[in-house]
């Protein structure tokens, strides 16, 4: 309640009118005039009166104290029974806190960083946002509950914005361990063939039996090593970075009984294999048309290491010029196809037939070369379908086709089989779409017996034209014809013969990108796109396991011929495993080094310091055996200056909104008529006695 003024004239003339009367008042004192008090009374009075003194009564209704209840929904929350321990323990606060009218309780569920983060659990930044409107008077307290793996926790001399307790309900059990790996260092790209170096280490959290751990280790699928490893001791590997393209290692620590939890016992590393300088061999048979074809193709691409040999003297030429005397460069026949085949990453026979240059037991060198992982290119010509064809040397045990001995001579526009039109390296070919083919003919091919592996393209009455196969741990192409320069000179239009034979390069070669039977999957935020590729037709459903360990089913919907997709929105992050048939392949959502993926274990300490800072109670909401135990609420005037151990103290405001303002004129109306009448009067009658 207060009282102000509000005069009925100016201020300076209101102050001259008080002035004059105070000097008559004291005037008539100074002389002993009688009833001169009475007068002074009455001046005071009708001053009084004319300064409108006004008491006003404010109306105002007390604030509520807000309590923030930040929940954390992250997925470290899934271990165990801590999500159902934190939904038990949410439930029963807001059950306490409803028990105090004046208490407004703000709950706030926290789940991982956003997609572009990596992902953690921020429940200090999630408590900022809540309390961002709130003024600090305002807040009674925060309460966390949430197993204590939090990764945005201020330095304790920092300022949250207000002065209040700060309380954490710790959900999991005490004594908790776990067991994980994690990889310390590895390089991001390797060069195919040569070694690389990186380290993995093994992590026991928490009161682990300790021991040593076996540590599985697996390279694109294949398993390539086993290691053991001492727990928090960082151990070496090498390996052969085996193809180009991306080469997933996956590294597996064997679980241990009782751990929180399995998800986080696999990491996986991507490397990006690059291959240096390609080593190609072109042994042309003789000069012709599309020699220069490949050899234009091949010498255009900076990464390849091109060795060509034509052979223009065969031994049976003899001329008698003598062999100081000729410029040509003796067929090193010996250094490359015994000392040096082994690196060498793909060899092209164009037109080659066997006349005496090769010796018959280098011809199984070749095939050895092949079965030992070797890439060979065939692109044949009418002297294959003759007696000097090489599928009459021991190579043919590597050929995926046999000449008839006959030419089809015939003009054909190169079509797509129905299995190329599936598969990776002839499938999109640009004017395959059409019919005819929007390419150019060609006119003769060799006739084979029924071949092995996949024609991908067929010439004249369906014949094959283009073959691949793979021998052993090697691959074989055989093109059937050496009318692919016509496309190169673009006679009727020309073809797409760089994409066909660069694309039929990388597949002898190995390129993960171009295998006809292939599972891949990747991760766009938390989106997984699941791609698998077939020429075997629809692969059916794939089977997509989380980082939890739950499955699901998902269908693959074609969208290309031979090509297979899926996309899944995750609810979780971590190593997801998708397989499909025999196929399996790893993809990790999120980052692969993010907090979420390490600690496991429930603890008190990370937020100890802050309660002990701000008067709060941290505590387990169940011990090794029992039920939720949720302390008690203890509402608190004033600032919290003494921890309890053992109820959850919240500062209550003393802060009010103002709903209403009453005023009182003191000096209106008939009361201030009355005062001032009453004083006239009494001055009247006293001059009168």
């Amino acid at each position: 309640m207060t009282v102000d003024f509000s005069p009925l004239i100016a201020w300076p003339y209101f102050a001259a009118l008080t002035l004059a009367a105070a000097v008559l008042a004291a005037l008539g004192v100074w002389r002993g005039v009688r009833g001169a008090w009475l007068r002074a009374a009455a001046l005071a009075a009708f001053c009084l009166a004319i300064a409108n003194p006004v008491l006003f009564q404010e109306e105002r209704e007390p604030l509520s104290t807000i309590v923030a209840v930040v929940v954390d929904r992250s997925q470290s929350q899934e271990n165990g029974d801590r999500r159902a321990q934190t939904d038990q323990a949410l439930e029963g606060l807001k059950e306490r806190l409803a028990r105090f009218p004046q208490i407004e309780a703000r709950i706030v569920e926290a789940a991982d960083g956003e997609e572009t983060e990596a992902p953690s659990t921020k429940l200090f930044g999630a408590l900022a946002t809540a309390l961002a409107d709130v003024p600090p008077a305002r807040v009674g307290g925060a309460i966390f509950i949430t197993d204590g793996q939090i990764h945005d926790v201020p330095d304790v001399n920092q300022k949250l914005g207000f002065e209040a307790p700060v309380h954490a309900l710790i959900s999991g059990e005490p004594d908790e361990f776990d067991r994980r790996i994690e990889i310390v260092s590895a390089p991001r790209f390797g060069i195919v063939g040569e070694q690389q170096k990186m380290t993995f280490r093994v992590v026991d959290d928490g009161a682990a039996p300790g021991g040593s751990a076996e540590v599985t280790i697996r390279l694109n699928g294949n398993e390539i090593a086993t290691e053991q490893a001492e727990p928090g001791t960082d151990v070496p590997f090498s390996f052969t970075v085996p193809r180009g393209g991306n080469n997933i290692l996956e590294f597996a620590v064997g679980p241990v009984a009782g751990e929180v939890t399995e998800t986080n016992n696999r990491a996986v590393h991507v490397l990006d294999g690059i291959r240096e300088n390609l080593r190609v061999l072109l042994v042309s048979g003789e000069p012709h048309a599309g020699e220069r074809a490949w050899r234009n193709l091949l010498k255009s691409d900076a990464a390849v290491d091109l060795v060509h040999f034509t052979i223009l003297r065969p031994p049976e030429k003899q001329d008698g010029t003598p062999i100081n005397e000729l410029s040509l460069i003796a067929f090193p026949t010996r250094e490359l196809f015994v000392d040096k085949i082994g690196e060498f990453d793909l060899i092209i026979f164009d037109r080659y037939q066997h006349r005496g240059v090769l010796p018959i037991l280098y011809y199984d060198n070749i095939a050895q070369y092949v079965e030992n992982g070797g890439a060979l290119l065939i692109a044949a010509g009418p002297e294959h379908a003759g007696d000097d064809s090489i599928a009459a040397t021991p190579l043919a045990a590597v050929l995926p086709a046999t000449p008839t001995g006959v030419m089809n001579e015939k003009a054909f526009f190169p079509r797509l089989s129905e299995e190329g039109k599936m598969h990776p390296v002839t499938r999109g070919l640009e004017g395959a779409a059409d019919e005819p083919p929007a390419w150019g003919r060609w006119f003769r091919t060799v006739d084979v017996d029924r071949p092995l592996g996949q024609t991908v393209m067929e010439a004249a009455d369906g014949k094959p034209l283009l073959v691949l196969n793979r021998v052993g741990k090697g691959r074989v192409a055989m093109l059937l014809s050496d009318q692919g320069w016509l496309w190169a000179r673009g006679f009727e239009g020309g073809g797409p013969h760089v994409s066909l034979y660069r694309r039929t390069a990388h597949w002898l070669m190995q390129e993960p990108a171009l295998e006809e039977e292939a599972l891949t999957a990747r991760a766009i935020g938390r989106t997984l796109e699941i791609t698998r590729q077939t020429i075997e037709g629809d692969p059916g459903q794939a089977t997509l396991t989380y980082p939890s360990g739950r499955t699901q089913e998902v269908t693959l919907t074609q969208r290309d011929p031979g090509l297979y997709k899926a996309e899944v929105e995750t609810d979780e992050i971590g190593l997801f495993e998708v397989s499909n048939d025999e196929l399996t392949t790893l993809v990790h959502v999120g980052n692969v080094d993010a907090p979420e993926f390490k600690a496991a274990i429930s603890t008190k300490e990370k937020i100890q310091p802050w309660a002990e800072k701000t008067k709060g109670l941290v505590r387990r909401l169940a011990d090794a055996e029992g039920p939720v135990d949720l302390p008690p609420v203890l509402p608190v005037r004033g600032a919290v200056r003494v921890a309890d151990d053992q109820r959850l103290s919240l500062r209550m405001t003393d802060e009010t909104v103002l709903k209403g303002i009453d005023s009182l004129s003191l000096f209106a109306g008939l009361f201030g008529l009355a005062a001032l009448l009453f004083l006239i009067s009494a001055t009247w009658y006293r001059e009168g006695r």
